[in-house]
């Protein structure tokens, strides 16, 4: 036995992002468990690097995206260490954070091979960006899918408006403005996915996938998998939502939420919710949809995106205090400039339309 003590081993720390291959399989797994696995500047690159190794390999045939833990897929960006760079002045490092990501959703989006995206869990802003634009997006019964922006008073990006604007009818206004939370059956019916697969299945697919011995196509075979999930209850609220959403400005849609005859179940309380958010995330973000529906691609909406989105880190307060009351001080009580719909000018939504980043989206 030896007398000289033996130092205790560093801990092994795991990479951000997994990336391995299994068979014909390159698998990437955000791996963040404890933040929800959360976007940061590295883990994009790394997904994005990724990608980038295995386009032209052909020894890779599909790419499999999911999350480490059992809370989610990815809660977002890191919503924290965006307002640490903005009250920080570093806009540099915000301005190639945005880029970086929405360099990535376009990637994602444009993949010559079949991306298989599993969006198990909380999937939300940064979260759509990697699962939303997929070849296939698989949901579970566990699956939480949103774009919450608008409750921290910033504006839904990572090509979630071209998602938003393709859905049923005002659904996309609707679940843009109000942040609202979709289930699986709800992801399915609003366009944000393409197979329900019960949870305990995913690995059984994983390696389906992998090890496939005929050529059938990665879509054939999540079919084998897939489920009949249970109604979604966003299509049987389509009616009311498609009356009020389909006006032409936000204080209009409160407006008719309240006016709606038959009084449906969540009208009043979505007019009392528009009306606690930040009015100019509210107003620029209609105007994101929409514009976003007339246009042809992916890409064309990122760089919608990314006008308004550096406005706000620029230009405007209420993103700063959105996180604030929310993730920082947390005391739910944020002071929005203006405070009221009412207070706003009759085009709020101008100037983060029309704003020139200083820096291009596309170099």
């Amino acid at each position: 036995m030896s007398t000289v003590e033996e130092a205790p081993s560093a801990a092994v720390v795991e990479p951000e992002v997994l990336v391995r291959t299994d068979g014909a399989l390159g698998r990437i797994t955000l791996n963040r468990p404890r933040a929800l696995n959360a976007l940061n500047v590295g883990m994009i690159r790394a997904v994005h690097a990724a990608l980038d190794a295995w386009r032209d390999d052909s020894d890779i045939e599909i790419v499999f995206i999911d999350g480490a833990g059992e809370r989610g897929l990815c809660a977002g960006g890191d919503v924290r260490e965006l307002h640490a760079q903005i009250t920080a002045g570093r806009s540099a490092d915000t301005v190639e954070f945005f880029r970086e990501e929405y360099a990535m959703n376009a990637a994602i989006a444009e993949y010559p091979k079949p991306i298989v995206a599993v969006a198990d869990g909380i999937t939300m802003g940064g979260g759509i960006g990697v699962a939303g634009h997929a070849a296939i997006r698989v949901v579970t019964e566990r699956s939480q899918l949103a774009m919450p922006e608008v409750r921290i008073g910033f504006t839904p990006d990572v090509g979630g408006t071209w998602l938003l604007a393709r859905a049923p009818g005002r659904l996309g206004e609707y679940l843009a403005l109000t942040a609202g939370t979709m289930d699986g059956s709800d992801a399915l019916y609003a366009g944000f996915a393409d197979f329900f697969v019960p949870s305990e299945r995913i690995d059984a697919l994983r390696d389906a996938l992998a090890h496939r011995a005929d050529p059938t196509g990665p879509s054939e075979i999540v079919m084998l998998f897939d489920e009949t999930p249970d109604p979604s209850a966003l299509a049987a609220q389509q009616g009311w939502i498609d009356e009020a959403f389909s006006a032409d400005t936000v204080p209009e849609i409160v407006a008719r939420l309240r006016a709606l005859p038959g009084e449906p179940d969540g009208a009043a309380a979505t007019a009392d919710l528009l009306e606690s958010l930040a009015p100019t995330a509210l107003v620029v973000t209609l105007d994101a949809v929409r514009e976003a529906r007339a246009m042809a691609s992916v890409r064309d909406a990122l760089a919608g995106e990314y006008r308004r989105v550096l406005w706000f880190v620029h230009h405007h307060p209420d993103l700063v205090e959105g996180i604030r009351a929310q993730l920082v001080d947390k005391d739910r009580n944020p002071r929005w400039d203006p405070q009221t719909l009412a207070d706003l000018d009759p085009d709020a939504a101008a100037e983060a339309r029309d704003y020139v980043p200083p820096v291009p989206l596309w170099s």
